[in-house]
């Protein structure tokens, strides 16, 4: 009986250890109601709600206001600078260099005809992930596209925008009977409509997740390497170094990170949306 309480005295605090450690990772990655500035304390957001429905301010919800707000001043700032003078100087230059690639590389390929009125969200989608992942590496912020609700809520915007570019290129009746392949036999159609129904939600989930994981994981690791430090405290001389290079190398390597998943997440938007609005290619 004693041998029996000092084994289950020993895998429970196996297990504490564990989870002590798995939660100074997932701190710092998750959601919460409480911005740290550790070690000068924390703020704590308001908790509200609305008819019973929680509808508190998370560090998320808090940092997506303040990527899209600083999103908005840039763009006027460089709105501003083209109303004094058609040649672009200084942000603006980089701004029109960035647009210009999200035209001809990214939108225009894959739309072709009528892009146009798709611009706006492209450019939108694409600055805000940047601008969100780039924000993120800051001290005392958070990435929110490793939220994995910021990223669902991206990967709806660009479900809606598919099926309205389908139905305002094909018409209603026309855009769902284009999904289907024209000849194919009755017996198939049992299998092939709901596969290709299927197929409308699996483009915007995989959006979703592709941005969350990506997003997510270089945190995870940097903090991993970071915590290794602190795992192995009798040798944390030797660790130290090799810890924190690794580290510096994976938060460098966020940057390209940051820039490849906008650009993933854009132009398959893009080319969802152009599948959508020509379904006859």
């Amino acid at each position: 009986m004693i041998e029996i309480i000092q084994d289950t005295v020993t895998v429970a605090d196996t297990v504490h250890k564990s989870e002590s450690g798995s939660a100074w990772i997932l701190h710092h990655v998750m959601d919460s109601h409480k911005i740290n500035f550790e070690p000068f304390g924390s703020f704590n957001l308001p908790h509200l709600s609305l008819f019973g429905i929680d509808i508190s301010i998370t560090k998320d919800i808090f940092f997506s206001w303040i990527v899209a707000a600083l999103l908005i001043v840039l763009m006027i700032i460089v709105a501003k600078n083209y109303k004094k003078s058609l040649i672009p100087k200084g942000i603006a230059n980089l701004f029109e260099i960035i647009i210009i690639f999200v035209r001809d590389e990214i939108v225009k390929p894959t739309i072709g005809k009528g892009y146009e009125p798709y611009m706006p969200l492209h450019l939108s989608l694409f600055f805000f992930i940047t601008l969100a992942g780039l924000f993120g590496l800051l001290p005392y912020s958070t990435t929110v596209t490793g939220n994995i609700a910021v990223t669902a809520a991206l990967a709806g915007i660009s479900f809606f925008a598919i099926q309205i570019g389908g139905i305002k290129s094909n018409g209603f009746l026309g855009y769902f009977k284009g999904l289907v392949p024209s000849g194919m036999p009755a017996l198939l159609l049992i299998i092939i409509i709901p596969l290709e129904i299927l197929g409308l939600f699996t483009k915007p989930f995989a959006l979703c997740m592709r941005l969350f994981a990506n997003m997510i994981a270089g945190h995870v690791v940097v903090l991993s390497l970071i915590g290794l430090i602190f795992l192995l405290k009798t040798v944390w001389f030797a660790v130290s170094p090799i810890s924190v290079g690794f580290a510096i190398f994976i938060y460098l390597l966020e940057l390209l990170v940051i820039i490849i998943q906008a650009y993933i997440f854009t132009i398959l938007t893009s080319l969802f949306i152009g599948m959508a609005v020509h379904q006859e290619h």
